[in-house]
């Protein structure tokens, strides 16, 4: 007996329960060929398979990836932040301008790169033979010499002979022309 002859005779022992023929009951139950109702008018393609996959690896390695940049900035703006909070603490308790005046520069940077706000490079450089954290504020003034603003920064466990180069911005109007000015620098 043939594998398929086999099949139906397993079926049909098994027979139906109202009384019908056991083989018919068993055939019964089979579909023949394609479902028209379903059949789109197009085979499928492997090619198309393998795309909608890749476009879902792709999408999915994009939010990853998107993921990733987020939690690294947040990171990166926490850091900033504490950095910021811990110079602002030691500028609170300093006395006059500071110890580290002359390892401080500004260069100011180009309007046109950082949406209109005034902003400066702050270049510190650890002149000690020990590894230190520097606290700096910068004014913004005007014209007059009037202070618009001020922005704090700090650099911490600066290595010996070793440079950092923060930003510092200031959030007032473009409309006036701001000159950053290192008001105060303390090493510690």
């Amino acid at each position: 007996m043939g594998v398929a002859a086999a099949g139906i005779a397993v079926l049909a022992s098994c027979g139906g329960s109202s009384g019908e023929d056991p083989v018919q009951a068993a055939m019964s139950t089979f579909e023949v060929g394609p479902q028209v109702e379903n059949f789109s008018g197009e085979p499928a393609s492997p090619l198309a398979s393998v795309h909608s996959s890749a476009v879902a690896s792709a999408s999915a390695a994009q939010a990853s990836a998107s993921q990733r940049a987020a939690q690294f900035e947040a990171s990166a703006n926490a850091q900033v932040a504490a950095g910021r909070d811990k110079a602002t603490q030691v500028l609170a308790t300093a006395q006059g301008p500071g110890n580290a005046l002359d390892d401080v520069t500004l260069t100011g940077v180009p309007a046109q790169e950082t949406g209109g706000l005034a902003a400066a490079k702050v270049t510190v450089r650890n002149s000690t033979l020990e590894t230190r954290s520097y606290a700096i504020q910068v004014d913004f003034t005007d014209a007059s010499g009037h202070t618009v603003d001020s922005s704090v920064v700090g650099v911490e466990n600066l290595a010996s002979n070793a440079s950092a180069n923060p930003v510092v911005f200031s959030t007032k109007s473009s409309e006036t022309t701001l000159i950053p000015v290192v008001v105060k620098a303390y090493r510690y």
